[in-house]
């Protein structure tokens, strides 16, 4: 099972260490120790809080966007894999944004993905819009 320091888990969900730990003490995250002994967290725990955070943002007030143009490169947490016979759906969790990837069954085999694992969205698309909201 990965797990991940502190610092990381930190700045996968897009918090600081000060908050992730808090969260740790408070019982809204499980943690472990790593190979030296510093304060880790597993990475489907990881992922788990990952969703809840992103659902929660869902249901808050929509913020207001002045500039936006997102790379094409996400950095998540792997929170679903489902296989079947010939293909395999695969669900990111890249803070508040969930990217899900079809792939095929081989390649989700070869690649060992599983829950919890650090991965990378790469989005590749012929169109992409940048949009900037009239300021009120």
């Amino acid at each position: 099972m990965p797990t991940f320091r502190i610092k990381e888990a930190a700045s996968l969900l897009g918090v600081s260490t000060d908050t992730l730990r808090r969260w740790a003490d408070a019982g809204r995250v499980a943690t472990t120790t790593d190979a030296s002994g510093r304060m880790a967290v597993e990475g489907t725990a990881l992922a788990t809080l990952a969703q809840e955070l992103a659902e929660s943002a869902d249901h808050e007030e929509t913020r207001v966007v002045v500039a936006h143009s997102a790379r094409n490169r996400f950095s998540g947490l792997i929170s679903r894999v489902t296989r079947d016979t010939v293909m395999a759906q695969v669900e990111i969790q890249a803070g508040p944004h969930r990217f899900v990837s079809l792939l095929s069954r081989e390649a989700a085999d070869e690649l060992g993905l599983e829950p919890g694992m650090l991965a990378v969205a790469a989005v590749k698309a012929t169109n992409v819009s940048v949009e900037i909201p009239r300021s009120t």
